[in-house]
């Protein structure tokens, strides 16, 4: 019988499903291949093998904390249910209007993200509130009635309901979920009061849509997961990470599916900020690239970026504005289709192209030997020898070179006269300089140099590519810990029970309302904390408050975070100081004698964590003799060099290679190309840094 507590954490990406067991301090991983029928498959398999290692049976874990993109592949692959929206009449095409922004102004043939919902499924009603939430123009049930009648006839599965300034006043909202209720009761019905209580109808409006859109299809996979998880002996809570990096309940997350929407990419934001802060980091660049996609987060004083909106399915890379706005609790990460299935061809240019398309886990790529024809990069990792062909995910999916080069020569090679290493190369750069470029982007975007930061690398294709990010980068050191391979899974495992509640309350500082403002922290810490305790009924609960600003005439605002103290004795001058100094720091000046404005008020209640003890710094360190090699193609040589092959296992704490080397494991392996030389912490994590940096 073990002494503590064994909790499952779950993470299905778009390859594989990484399963973590964590007894305590022993902690038991496997990968196995996505199953997108049924993905419950894939989490039973994979519990059934981690148990096995442990040496327990399901019934012995206590907790099971998953994440999953199964809501985020469903908005972008458009699967979801036969969905309604009920609006204000005179808002029926909000959602296809947009901002009426153009996010590339020059180009004639913009191609804009079709709505969710096409016109004939959107519906309105004769109602109105003003933006003070003073009724307007009554709502007659009448009308809702005969409108339930009409969407019953159309056979709908859910119903999103986004009425004109519910947010300030959401009667006639719930009004309409009362008919609803009894018209219809087996469709779902999504409320944008409940959803996301926040001006700007046009995001609003689209985060409900898309709750309602994958409110069927998760509630019914939850459904199965419990039941089917209870039937092979783990009955035991089941919880789900959600994009603000926290963790929910089934239930809330049933009901609110939209905040699942990038709860795998969170977990390993949280995995990153938990390494950050063991080794005393204070500015890190989270890089988790696995099968299907690549995520890079900035993390500062361990704790990553968050933000309120964010977009799904852009159709121009990188270009804000080009895809579905998801206004919900975030963290914030810019995500680009550069994972090891991602596929490449050569376009009307001749250039080398990387992704969005993927191989996935059916077939993947190429060298799976499992159909795959296209050459993904995976397939350019093997031709170019950082993983070995033998044993590849701890020797469970054996590799064929063959195809790999087959298929590099017939898409690439063929088309540019290039050989097979050649093709991988040219492949492997272009996906480098993707990430490489989308971590520029998002770090301008944020006033922040590179070259201050440290990367966290994690993720099965991470450490793989990470060194060669650092070089192009200018970064000189980059962590990469145990586990790295399923780190988005054991972040799962390390994130606290949390749920923010958001308002809007459009409030100018000249007629600021201490009272007023009490009572509204008061309602969302209400709110969130009740969510927090139905997961947890006893833990400490602890809240941040922020509350969003701007000048008076400006688009957008910036948060500003308030001490407890401030958020329960609110004053208009403390306010207006906070401001004025974030203000200063992001854009360099605050301008005097301008009206300020508060729009939305924020309450996040969360569980407290265990303290973590920083590691000290390795001290002498011992120089690990190698014996064993293979071939390894440096990109930054150009050349392909003979790279020591070590496993983890033999380079214990205080120890050093230099590269070029290869640290393998079962679930990932690291390459260290010729500039770089790793050493290991005394908690197991791999440092990777420039021979400059340790000199």
């Amino acid at each position: 019988m073990h002494a503590h507590p064994a909790r499952l954490g779950v993470d299905i990406g778009g390859t594989f499903t990484d399963v973590v067991l964590e007894i305590g301090e022993n902690r038991f991983s496997t990968k196995v291949l996505t199953t997108y029928a049924a993905p419950e498959n894939a989490i039973v398999d994979g519990m059934h093998q981690v148990c096995a290692k442990a040496g327990v049976t399901p019934s012995a874990i206590s907790q099971i904390i998953h994440g999953t993109t199964l809501a985020t592949n469903a908005l972008i692959e458009r699967r979801g249910a036969k969905t309604a929206l009920i609006t204000t009449k005179g808002f029926r095409d909000v959602i296809e209007m947009r901002t009426e922004s153009r996010f590339e102004q020059y180009d004639l043939n913009l191609t804009l993200p079709e709505p969710l919902l096409p016109r004939n499924r959107r519906y309105v009603v004769n109602e109105r509130m003003d933006a003070n939430g003073n009724r307007l123009t009554p709502l007659a049930l009448q009308e809702v009635e005969a409108l339930a009648e009409d969407l019953r006839a159309a056979n709908y599965e859910s119903i999103a309901v986004g009425l004109l300034h519910s947010y300030v006043n959401d009667t006639h909202e719930r009004l309409i979920a009362e008919v609803l209720a009894e018209k219809l009761p087996d469709v779902m019905v999504s409320l944008s009061c409940e959803v996301s209580p926040q001006m700007r109808e046009y995001e609003r409006f689209n985060t409900t849509i898309a709750n309602a859109y994958i409110k069927p299809l998760i509630k019914s996979y939850l459904g199965r997961l419990k039941d089917r998880l209870a039937d092979e002996g783990a009955a035991c809570p089941v919880f789900l990470m959600h994009s603000g990096g926290g963790i929910m309940s089934l239930e809330s997350a049933a009901d609110f599916p939209v905040r699942l929407v990038e709860s795998g990419p969170a977990g390993g934001a949280i995995f990153a900020a938990d390494v950050a802060a063991k080794h005393g980091l204070n500015k890190v660049l989270s890089f988790d690239m696995g099968g299907t996609t690549a995520k890079i987060c900035l993390i500062k004083d361990q704790t990553p970026k968050t933000a309120r909106v964010f977009e799904v399915a852009r159709t121009y890379r990188f270009k804000k504005g080009s895809g579905m706005p998801i206004s919900i609790p975030v963290i914030d990460m810019v995500e680009i289709g550069a994972g090891g299935g991602s596929l490449a061809h050569v376009d009307g240019m001749n250039q080398i192209r990387v992704g969005p398309e993927s191989a996935g886990s059916e077939p993947g790529p190429a060298c799976y030997g499992r159909g795959g024809e296209n050459p993904a990069v995976t397939d350019a990792d093997l031709i170019l020898g950082k993983l070995d062909p033998q044993n590849f995910a701890g020797g469970s999916i054996p590799l064929h070179p063959d195809n790999a080069a087959k298929a590099l020569h017939n898409t690439i090679g063929q088309t540019l006269d290039m050989g097979a290493t050649e093709a991988a190369f040219g492949l492997a750069e272009v996906v480098d300089e993707n990430m490489a470029n989308a971590a520029r982007v998002h770090a301008v975007e944020n006033g922040e140099d590179l070259s201050d930061y440290t990367m966290i690398a994690f993720g099965g294709a991470a450490p793989l590519h990470a060194a060669r990010l650092c070089e192009k980068l200018g970064v000189s050191r980059c962590l990469v810990p145990q586990g790295a391979g399923v780190g988005s899974a054991i972040g799962f495992l390390r994130a606290p029970f949390s749920f923010e509640a958001n308002r809007s309350v459009f409030m100018r500082l000249s007629d600021f309302d201490p009272a007023k403002v009490q009572a509204l922290f008061a309602d969302m810490s209400q709110e969130a904390t009740r969510f927090v305790r139905s997961c947890d009924a006893e833990a400490e609960i602890l809240r941040d408050h922020k509350i969003y600003m701007r000048y008076a005439g400006q688009g957008w605002e910036i948060p500003i975070a308030l001490t407890a103290e401030q958020a329960a004795a609110p004053d208009a001058a403390t306010f207006l100081h906070l401001f004025e100094a974030d203000y200063e720091a992001l854009f360099g000046r605050a301008v005097e004698g301008m009206e300020v404005e508060i729009t939305v008020w924020s309450v996040n209640a969360y569980t407290d964590q265990a303290a973590i003890t920083p590691l000290t710094e390795a001290g002498a360190l011992t120089a690990v003799a190698t014996t064993a090699t293979r071939p390894l193609f440096d990109p930054a040589l150009a050349q392909t060099v003979e790279a020591a092959v070590l496993t983890r296992t033999a380079l214990p704490p205080g120890h050093i290679a230099q590269g070029p080397a290869l640290v393998t494991e079962d679930e990932t392996t690291v390459v260290v190309p010729a500039s770089r030389e790793v050493l290991t912490h005394a908690d197991g994590t791999l440092d990777v840094r420039t021979k400059e940096t340790s000199q």
